[in-house]
């Protein structure tokens, strides 16, 4: 007998459930892809009746008996958006309030939980939130142990309130191997809350970031019991169908994920529609096949990416396709209803368009297609199928002519003004997504797939081709069933020896690697046994002008958006995340706080600056968020040995990561404007490297560091400046890597002189510049847009295939290796990338202690030459976004483009050089013979070579100001 081997795949959308059983066996068939049957069923209220129906009829379809079911069908696998539709729409009869204990205290105090939710989601979410003691240092040393009598007056707080969904979360919780402080606080928590309660531990969620797990966990907390209600009923239509096979469902990535697991997670399951529908497109035109494996496709002979269009009854989904056939990623944080996590998502842009999409005649002739839709009520509501309401489908049959979709004469009547307007919006809708989710103005092949893609136009602006594949309206569903397992592991490796040889590091990550396939397989086996939305109205960014008042800049949230991405660029790896800073920013900007920036010019030359930034590892910070209160404890105890002192301005030390943006966190506080300019226009790990310094004795001292734990260190006096630099570093070290600096305060005219002037007008020009690229879908063209901002060079186009980064006597060290990109994973073929140039095998290597230090090519050989150095500011940008990455945010297959931007003249003098260039780090090089070993660096005299000349940056304030 010939047994088979079948996997059921199942997609819910808002207007239809979808089922397919394809036969794995005949999986390589370009033909049929291995689809035996397929059926599309109306979405039922409860979900799970519309899933019920649609197996029971593609069984039926395919002829299976109960016997077979029994024997051949290896799997079940749903997709679904019904969790996520519920945090979309904030449904509260979905969403749970949810309380939040946060382990950090006296840290994270400015950037509270909700503090990025939407406020509509906010209001319906949040039930209760505490700071309180507990969190690890990142060298796994306690901040403060839990304290148990704190957690039990919480619970009796929760308790009255009546919430019944817990997210504990901790600094630096995924790496607490030895305490386990979240499940200690879980336990306190049950014993007085008893186990009607749901706590979430955020370690459990999501990985290193605490305000992205944070935000992950709430948004499990806050849907998990309606998770668990509608699994559970997944579980008992199965039983009553008679298929006893695993069931799973699909995970934001792809990969499968047990009944179990998702009903503990369902949060990662949230955009699973999506990626089931790009990987299903792509099975079905063959993308990924291997050669030889049946006929190849024009798809597959051009070996390029395809944008998939998914038109559903209610909205469509666009993403691209790699010719690997999985969907192409988005960057390194993705947002999941306008909430910002750190989950693996595809790239995709959704809308409200669909087959039941309304059409609106508006005053004037103006004829709007959706977003509202009348969803699984199509063929009740619709012209064409005996309804009242114009729908897309309706305008699409008139135009097109369409004889086999209900009753054509019922919309033979439609004015024509209507049909047309309505063809011309769909048409203008879907051209425009596409055009969104392109890097380059080439035209694109399209797969178009989904029960709406009737209402796609037979050509739209900028496609190439419109390839409709065979089972295209159950896409979703093939996703769904050809999905994959996957284990993920989160750990920080210790070397056996302070040295470790490449085979024990190999060792070493294969040990990691087997890890995660365990993991994967154990999941497997696991499984068998508010009205009132804010609204924001988006901004044009190229016409944007800042406010600026006589010598003032005022900021707004545009300009503090593009401050942020400045300094993330201006950072070159290091700094620590703008992104904490920018929050808290923000949120004195809504609290009714003025920030403002002045220029040099307008400030008196003998006033005094309050300076403050963070010293230590930026890769803390992602943990331990850099709060600028310590800032301000630090200079008050300053201010007290110094004596009284009035300041004309605030000033940041550095403009790079998060330092950059501190100076306008203490204009908010301290009512002052922040200088527009730095001591060294990048970020950089010394504190000698502060150009002020310079043939200026003592500039450094007396100076105050605060861990804002209480411990505050005054330095008054020193022999040199390098041994303020030995005596902060090492107390920074002791205060978990991470503590808030306040030297000596300066005054305007050494700022001036001796430090790099207008670096918060560079940083907004080149945020300004990555916006603007973001909104007019031109991301392939953010480096080159950059370098308008700041003369430079365009490194290296490319993947991160290796990272090694350790945290060690304040500083991250380590080094990323990015490799071109593969055949299969390019988007398009731009012959003039740098990457084409290279010999085949040739890598870019990149050396960092907390910031980028230089960066060479490797070729196959082993033969390494130098490209770029220090002082020059060498950027890492993810390609998907175009923002920056800072060095803690570097992780294996992130696509990436490096750019190198000149430095200021003054990091060029031979003092500048000797503090701050290739030297400074020990690199006097400029090419390794083959046999250097990986991890040698070979002195061989080389002459800083800069990449380009400086331009001084154009003054924000001089540029706009009123005339």
């Amino acid at each position: 007998m010939n047994t088979r081997l079948y996997r059921l795949g199942v997609d819910v959308g808002g207007t239809n459930t979808d089922s397919v059983l394809i036969d794995i066996t005949n999986a390589n068939d370009v033909k049929t892809r291995g689809v035996v049957a397929s059926f599309k069923h109306t979405t039922t209220p409860d979900v799970t009746t519309g899933i019920e129906i649609a197996v029971q009829r593609v069984l039926e379809k395919a002829g299976l008996s109960l016997e077979q079911r029994t024997r051949d069908i290896w799997s079940l696998t749903i997709g679904t958006t019904h969790f996520i539709n519920a945090v979309v729409q904030s449904d509260a009869t979905k969403l749970s309030k949810v309380a939040v204990i946060r382990l950090a205290a006296p840290y994270t105090e400015e950037c509270p939980p909700f503090i990025d939710f939407p406020e509509h989601l906010k209001h319906i979410i949040c039930g209760h939130t505490a700071i309180l003691k507990g969190g690890l240092q990142v060298n796994g040393g306690l901040v403060n142990d839990i304290d148990e009598d704190e957690l039990i007056r919480e619970a009796i707080v929760i308790r009255q309130k009546g919430i019944k969904s817990i997210v504990i979360v901790g600094i630096y919780s995924p790496l607490d191997t030895t305490g386990q402080q979240e499940y200690r606080a879980r336990a306190i928590l049950l014993q007085e809350l008893g186990k009607s309660v749901n706590i979430i531990c955020s370690r459990d969620v999501a990985q290193i970031g605490i305000l992205e797990r944070e935000n992950a966990s709430i948004l499990n907390a806050s849907i998990l019991p309606y998770a668990r209600r509608t699994i559970s009923s997944f579980k008992s239509a199965m039983k009553r169908l008679g298929v006893n096979c695993p069931l799973y469902l699909t995970q934001n990535d792809g990969a499968l994920t047990s009944a179990n697991e998702a009903a503990r997670l369902p949060v990662r399951t949230f955009n699973s529609g999506a990626t089931n529908s790009m990987r299903g497109a792509g099975y079905l035109a063959g993308l990924g096949l291997s050669v030889g494996e049946g006929e190849e496709g024009e798809l597959k002979r051009e070996n390029k990416s395809v944008v998939v269009v998914d038109i559903g009854g209610t909205t469509t989904d666009v993403g691209v396709v790699l010719p690997s056939g999985y969907p192409r990623l988005a960057g390194a944080f993705a947002k999941i209803a306008g909430v910002r996590t750190n989950f693996s998502m595809p790239d995709v842009y959704s809308m409200g368009l669909g087959g039941g999409s309304r059409v609106h005649s508006q005053d004037g002739g103006v004829i709007i297609v959706g977003p509202d839709s009348v969803g699984n009520r199509l063929e009740q509501d619709a012209l064409v199928f005996g309804g009242s309401t114009i729908t897309a489908t309706d305008i699409t049959v008139h135009a097109q002519g369409i004889s086999d979709i209900g009753e054509p004469g019922r919309v033979a009547s439609l004015a024509e003004d209507i049909v047309e307007g309505g063809r011309k919006g769909i048409y203008k809708l879907l051209s425009s997504a596409i055009d969104r989710m392109k890097t380059s103005p080439e035209d694109i092949d399209v797969l178009l797939v989904g029960g709406g893609s009737i209402i796609c136009p037979t050509s739209l602006r900028g496609v190439n081709q419109i390839i409709i594949p065979p089972h295209h309206d159950v896409a979703n569903a093939i996703g769904a069933a050809i999905s994959n397992i996957s284990g993920e592991i989160n750990t920080i490796l210790i070397p056996p020896s302070p040295n470790p040889s490449p085979s024990e590091m190999t060792q070493m990550v294969e040990g990691v690697k087997k890890e995660a396939i365990e993991k994967a397989v154990k999941r497997v086996r696991e499984s068998e046994g508010y009205a009132g939305e804010r609204t924001v109205e988006e901004v044009d960014y190229e016409m944007y002008r800042p406010k600026v008042l006589g010598d003032e800049w005022i900021l707004s949230e545009t300009d503090l958006q593009f401050v942020m991405e400045g300094c993330g660029v201006l950072g070159t790896g290091g700094g620590g995340s703008p992104y904490p800073t920018y929050l808290i920013c923000l949120e004195a900007l809504r609290k009714g706080k003025t920030i403002c920036v002045v220029d040099h010019s307008s400030l008196p030359p003998d006033g005094l600056l309050a300076r403050g930034a963070f010293m230590g590892s930026p890769s803390v910070g992602a943990e331990r968020l850099r709060d600028p209160r310590h800032l301000l404890q630090g200079a008050k105890e300053l201010a007290k040995y110094c004596g009284n002192i009035e300041f004309v301005a605030t000033f940041s030390d550095e403009i790079g990561g998060s330092n950059g943006l501190q100076a306008l966190a203490l204009s908010g506080y301290l009512g002052l404007p922040a200088f527009d300019g730095d001591t060294m226009g990048r970020a950089d790990r010394l504190l000698i490297s502060y150009l002020a310094v310079y043939n200026r004795p003592n500039a450094l001292v007396p100076c105050a560091l605060s861990d804002g734990n209480g411990n505050i260190v005054i330095v008054p006096k020193v022999k040199n400046d390098a041994m303020v630099e030995t005596i902060m570093r090492t107390v920074t070290t002791e205060m978990g890597s991470s503590a808030a600096l306040c030297p000596a305060p300066l005054a305007v005219a050494d700022a001036r002189d001796y430090g790099i002037t207008r670096c918060l007008s560079l940083a907004w020009w080149i945020g300004r510049a990555i916006c603007i690229c973001r909104q007019k879908n031109m991301i392939s063209r953010v480096a080159e847009k950059i370098l308008e901002c700041q003369n430079g060079k365009c490194l290296f186009v490319g993947k991160i295939v290796k990272v090694s980064r350790e945290v060690k006597a304040g500083f991250t060290w380590g080094y990323v290796r990015i490799a071109p990109l593969l055949d299969d994973e390019k988007e398009e073929s731009v012959q003039a990338s740098e990457e084409q140039r290279y010999e085949p095998g040739t890598t870019l290597r990149i050396p960092f202690q907390n910031e980028d230090l230089c960066a060479y090519l490797e070729k196959a050989d082993g033969t390494r030459t130098i490209v770029a150095s220090v002082p020059d500011l060498i950027t890492v940008l993810d390609s998907q976004t175009g923002s920056h990455l800072g060095t803690p945010e570097y992780a294996y297959g992130l696509r990436v483009t490096v750019i190198v931007l000149a430095g200021h003249p003054l990091w060029k003098t031979e003092i500048g050089l000797n503090v701050g260039g290739p030297e400074a780090f020990g690199y006097l090089f400029s090419v390794f013979p083959p046999s250097t070993p990986p991890d040698t660096l070979t002195r061989i005299e080389h002459t800083f070579v800069p990449v380009a000349e400086y331009r001084e940056p154009k003054s924000v304030v001089a540029e706009f100001r009123v005339r």
